[in-house]
């Protein structure tokens, strides 16, 4: 395809339905369907629909590299699936300018019985490459990847950090026009992150597009160029990426009113926050922040249950994930709690922050973004002053010293 003439990605009235069953009680055995089906032969089964995704049209260009945002159940993974072609289009045209490589789940088009040398060739394969094309990147791949000592080891044996690493380096070195990138690289350390964002700023100055979902407002500024944001299904924006930050800014509010709820939030509903409350609606950058989560009772329930906080930044970047399990607090279903979580550090700078509740046990129970918010005020924590550019950086305030020897 000639890239003077045609983008990289053209997408017109895209949409994808799913089919919901409807809720209700279930045959559980062959011999209780057969019995329905002869009592009732004309009934259909009761399903309701889901638009996924809906009249999205977008370009992309070649050499760009596209951030797509949205908050969760926006259908950024649905949109990913279908550009791909894991999943079919239920109305709507796709034409890509070549071929796509992508990295939507860890380990995602690997064999968990084949090795990590078999799994490198066999990705190749799969889109379409020789042997020889995918022979002459091998070296770079395993030396990208650190993972060079277990390439002779099923990936099953691998851990989630060995599978990202080299799935990764497969998806960005092999001779693919496009590369699709679904939040995935949180599972590599620092280090891997870092070198993945390097990595995939030389794929798109090399003219090739990649196209990058993410919930970190600070990667996509790093990584990309422009940005598309998604809500409800709907594209609402596409241009700079800061103009798509601040509608993504501005959604907190309206989306944290529709979450109060708790018929409209996620989660089964086996024990939901009955109500989420703050000590005070400002704090001082190193003071302690305590949050209360009221949570219901349900006696039929079995099983312990335990609590997770997630506190969020303007932008929606995850400053603190604050997990009960990791102090050992776990809770009764039969009984009524009152659950403090009390932020001692990291210092927060000053800004406006969101916090996230999640009640979970091995499924997520209740799902509550945007249960309360709070200031941290513009006061200096350090016992010297100086220039603002001494704590422009960073996503929070160092508890540090420095000392002479």
């Amino acid at each position: 395809m000639d890239k003077t003439k045609y983008p990289a990605i053209r997408v017109a009235g895209l949409g994808k339905t799913y089919r919901i069953g409807a809720s209700g009680e279930k045959p559980t055995t062959a011999a209780e369907a057969a019995v329905r089906r002869l009592r009732q032969p004309l009934r259909r089964a009761q399903h309701t629909e889901f638009d996924a995704l809906e009249d999205v049209t977008f370009d992309v260009p070649w050499g760009e590299a596209v951030g797509i945002i949205g908050r969760n159940g926006a259908g950024k993974s649905t949109l990913l699936k279908l550009l791909t072609r894991i999943a079919a289009p239920t109305r709507g045209r796709i034409e890509l300018g070549g071929r796509i490589g992508s990295l939507l789940e860890v380990g995602t088009g690997f064999h968990p019985e084949l090795t990590g040398r078999e799994n490198i060739y066999l990705n190749g394969a799969l889109l379409g490459m020789r042997r020889k094309e995918i022979a002459r990147r091998f070296d770079e791949i395993v030396e990208f990847s650190g993972v060079g000592k277990f390439l002779g080891t099923p990936v099953k044996r691998y851990s989630s950090g060995m599978y990202v690493r080299l799935a990764f380096a497969v998806a960005a070195h092999l001779d693919t026009e496009i590369l699709a990138i679904d939040e995935v690289l949180a599972v590599g350390d620092a280090e891997f992150q870092k070198k993945s964002l390097a990595k995939m700023r030389d794929v798109a100055k090399d003219g090739r597009t990649v196209l990058f979902v993410s919930h970190q407002a600070q990667t996509v500024s790093a990584l990309c160029s422009s940005a598309l944001y998604l809500d409800a299904g709907r594209l609402v924006y596409q241009g700079d990426v800061p103009g798509a930050l601040e509608i993504y800014r501005t959604s907190f509010e309206a989306f944290a009113l529709a979450q109060t709820d708790p018929e409209r939030r996620p989660g089964s509903g086996e024990i939901r926050a009955r109500s989420v409350t703050l000590d005070a609606d400002a704090f001082d950058p190193s003071g302690p922040k305590s949050v209360r989560i009221h949570l219901d009772a349900n006696r039929e329930a079995v099983g312990q249950y335990f609590v997770s906080c997630h506190v969020n930044d303007l932008n929606g970047s995850v400053v603190a994930q604050c997990d009960s399990r990791l102090v050992g607090a776990w809770f009764d279903p039969s009984d009524e709690h009152t659950v403090t979580m009390t932020l001692n550090g990291p210092w927060l700078k000053p800004g406006r922050y969101t916090i996230d509740v999640y009640v979970c046990k091995t499924g997520v129970l209740d799902a509550w973004e945007g249960a309360a918010a709070f200031e941290v005020l513009p006061t200096n924590p350090y016992p010297e002053l100086a220039a603002d550019e001494a704590t422009t950086r960073g996503l929070v305030l160092a508890d540090f010293t420095y000392e002479r020897t």
